[in-house]
């Protein structure tokens, strides 16, 4: 939370009102904000992507995100996403979007050779 007038980073408050005071499921169409979560089971490991959930504010989005997606002591880290903030390439622009890729053969090490004692590459 910010400051000391209970607001999030996201302007609601930990009531579930919006900077302007009114509620803020009535300021989204009468609906909370989409949140996606991401959880990492363990230390070492990179956050996977869990689920969505709604909820009017992040500490409540992440607060929901534990309650619903580490129920069995799964995860050790949260991260709430707004899901407005999320930007993501479109798979029918797959071929065009990471055609630059394709004529730099050195990002695909196909021509080396693996030792025989390496196991995990």
């Amino acid at each position: 939370m910010t400051g000391q007038t209970g607001e999030s980073a996201s302007g609601a408050s930990s009531s579930g009102q919006s900077a302007d005071g009114t509620p803020a499921a009535a300021s989204t169409g009468g609906q909370w904000p989409l949140w996606e979560v991401f959880v990492r089971s363990r230390r070492g490991l990179s956050h996977s992507h869990a689920g969505s959930l709604h909820a009017p504010d992040a500490e409540m989005a992440l607060r929901n995100a534990r309650d619903l997606y580490t129920r069995r002591a799964e995860g050790v880290s949260i991260w709430v996403v707004p899901s407005s903030a999320v930007t993501a390439s479109s798979p029918d622009e797959k071929d065009p979007f990471f055609e630059p890729a394709g004529d730099k053969p050195y990002r695909h090490p196909t021509f080396y050779e693996i030792p025989e004692g390496v196991k995990h590459l």
